[in-house]
Formats: structure tokens, sequence, C-alpha cells
């Protein structure tokens, strides 16, 4: 790898990390802060949902803005524009204000973030390249597991932590002025759209989308969960902390296995483990076991998203690589959505263990659905 690609890979890691942090943030905040305040689990539900519907609506804008304006400019842009919208929240009531403000931050998130995890994927090319992105996917793990570890610092009244958080994401921003991507800013072709992507590239779009579902139902309600059990507001952070630490250990020999192995059935492997992991959470709350159960379950479904990256490296670049990662991002908003909704009826209607069994089921979808396309490509290990 030459120097200017691993100075635009640092600088792109060091980037999505650091939003990362925020970003880990303010999902547990919100729905804890709403939580406090007798906010009935479904509106918590819907509230959650805006993030995922204002990525989705980005999607068709992400090519656009690159072309436009250039690949950096629009990264920094939207991340000074997602401060803004951080900075606003403890201001303003929750209905309805706070609906808009989730999507505009879902808007201008999926901008920022799919141009450069797009670099990332890049920039990571090579036969380590699985290795690599599951390394991304620790560090990033790491930042969000870091987001909810600071509500025990600030806790969840005044306007501290959406400070603490804004000011985190500045600092993202900075790294971005070392990255150089010549061959994004300097074509002239039509950006792939997204609808074309699709038609391409179906199952890992629905790869992305079931994993979605499982993460952004724990990161908005796992914290409301584990309170309406019995923990109080710190421990039921540090079980959401829990569940994305586990990508800091178990991402790299995910990774290893990618490189290795058949990636449809390493997909494969993630789901079953995702899937069992939350049928147990239930069963295990309240003993040591939970602790490992949940990291196990959360780096099982992060290692889905780490092999699907892996395998859109391998066949785009270029302004198709952005338009890969903007569909992800949309993909991840539609389950995000999915996920979210899904989650809040779950709880109002079942109880609180049926977040747990309503994830496992999620994931049996998918572990078939992955097994039926991993036996028709048979892809060789590279």
């Amino acid at each position: 790898m030459d120097r200017r690609r691993f100075i635009n890979l640092l600088a792109a890691i060091a980037a999505i990390t650091v939003f990362g942090f925020t970003f880990g943030l303010m999902f547990p905040l919100l729905s804890l802060i709403m939580e406090s305040r007798g906010i009935a689990p479904q509106w918590i539900g819907y509230n959650a949902a805006m993030h995922p519907a204002g990525i989705v609506l980005s999607v068709f804008a992400i090519p656009y803005v690159v072309s436009r304006f250039g690949a950096k400019k629009a990264v920094i842009g939207a991340g000074l524009v997602t401060a803004s919208v951080i900075v606003s929240y403890p201001f303003f009531p929750v209905f309805w204000w706070w609906f808009g403000f989730r999507v505009m931050q879902g808007f201008f998130v999926s901008i920022l973030f799919a141009i450069s995890e797009a670099w990332i994927v890049r920039f990571s090319e090579g036969a380590w390249r699985s290795r690599i992105l599951a390394l991304y996917t620790s560090i990033l793990a790491l930042s969000f597991g870091g987001g909810p570890a600071i509500i025990g610092l600030t806790g969840i009244e005044g306007a501290l932590p959406f400070f603490v958080g804004a000011a985190v994401l500045l600092f993202a921003i900075l790294p971005i002025f070392f990255v150089k991507d010549e061959e994004v800013d300097s074509e002239d072709e039509t950006p792939l759209s997204v609808i074309a992507f699709a038609r391409k590239e179906p199952v890992l779009l629905f790869a992305v989308g079931m994993f979605a579902i499982l993460d952004a139902a724990n990161l908005s309600f796992l914290p409301v969960y584990a309170v309406k059990k019995g923990f109080d507001q710190d421990m039921a952070a540090l079980a959401l902390t829990a569940f994305v630490l586990g990508n800091t250990v178990l991402q790299f020999p995910i990774g290893w296995c990618a490189d290795h192995f058949p990636k449809r059935w390493v997909m494969v492997g993630c789901g079953v483990l995702s899937g069992t992991g939350s049928f147990l959470v239930p069963f295990v709350f309240g003993t040591w076991a939970l602790w490992p159960v949940l990291t196990v379950m959360g780096a099982t479904a992060a290692g889905i998203y780490t092999v699907a990256l892996a395998e859109l490296g391998e066949r785009f670049s270029g302004h198709e690589l952005v338009t890969g990662t903007a569909s992800f991002s949309t993909m991840w908003g539609l389950g995000a959505l999915v996920g979210s909704l899904a989650a809040g009826w779950s709880i109002a209607g079942f109880g609180p263990d049926g977040l747990p069994f309503t994830m496992a089921a999620v994931f049996m979808v998918f572990v078939a659905s992955a097994t039926v396309s991993a036996i028709r490509v048979r892809r060789p290990a590279r």
C-alpha cells in the first residue's frame, strides 16, 4: 500500500469512527430521555424510526452531491449541519420537533457516512481487504460503545450530553482535510443509480437490511429493555456497550474467515450466532452469562456488514462504489426503520422479552435466505 493510500485510509477511518462515538451516544440518549418522561415504547420507536427515514431520503441525493461539490466538501458540510442539529435537541420539545430533527440528522449523517465508508472500502483493496475492513469495524464498534458509556458521566438531563456529542463530531471533520480522492473527484461519468445498483447486488443489500434491523432495535431499545427488566440507567447503558464492544475482539477473526472462505457462508454463520444470542437474552438476563451473549450477538451481527462491505469493494470502484455505500446506507435506513418500529411494537404488545424474541425470528429469516444464496453462488475463497 502506497503512502498516499495509507494516509487516506487512516484519515477516513479516524473520521468515521469519531463520528461513530456521537452516533452511539445519540440513539440511547434520546431513547432514555423519552422513557424517563413516560413516553410509550411505541412512540419511542416512531421517533427512532425518523433517523433511518432521513437516511432513506438522502440516498438519491448522495451521487449528485458528490458529483456537484466533490467528496471532501460534501462530508465536511454534512458534519457541520449534523453537529448543529444535535445541539438543538435540548432546546425544543419532543413533540414534534425531535421527529423533524431526527429526519435531518439521518439525512446528513448518511452523506457523511456513505462517502467516508466508500473511501475506506476503496483504500483497503488487496488480499487483506476483509481483515482491514474488520479492523475498521472493530474500531467503529469501540467508538459506538464509548457513546453509551458517556451517559454514565454526563447523565441524561440538560444540554451537556448533546454538546459533548456535537463537539466530538466536529473533531471527526478534521481528518477529512487530509483525504484526497482523485478517482472520484476527477471522474465525469454519470453516477450509477441506486436502483441500478440494487439490481446488480440484491443479496448484499438484503444482508445489510437484516443486520440493520437488529442493530437499530438494540441501539434504540436495549437500554429501555434493560431498565424494564430491572437495571438502573447506568447498567442499562453498559448493556448496550457490551453489545457493541464485542466487535473489537471478534471482527478480525470474522474478517480472516471472509478472506479464506466463501463470504456468503461466513454471513450464514454470523446470522446463526446472532439469532441464537438474541433468543438466549431473556434466559440469561441478570446472570453473568448476559454479557458474553450480548458481546457475541453484537459482534456477529456486525460481521455480516463487514463481509458485505468486503464483497462490495471487490466488485465496484469510483462513483459506483460511492453509490454502493450509499445503497448500503439506504438499506441500513430501511432495515433500521423496520427494526425501530418492530422493537417498539414488540415491547408494547408482548412485554420486554418481545424484543429479543422478535430479533431472533428476524435472523432466522436471514439465515434461510443467506443459505440459499450461498448454495447458488459457491464463490471460491480468495
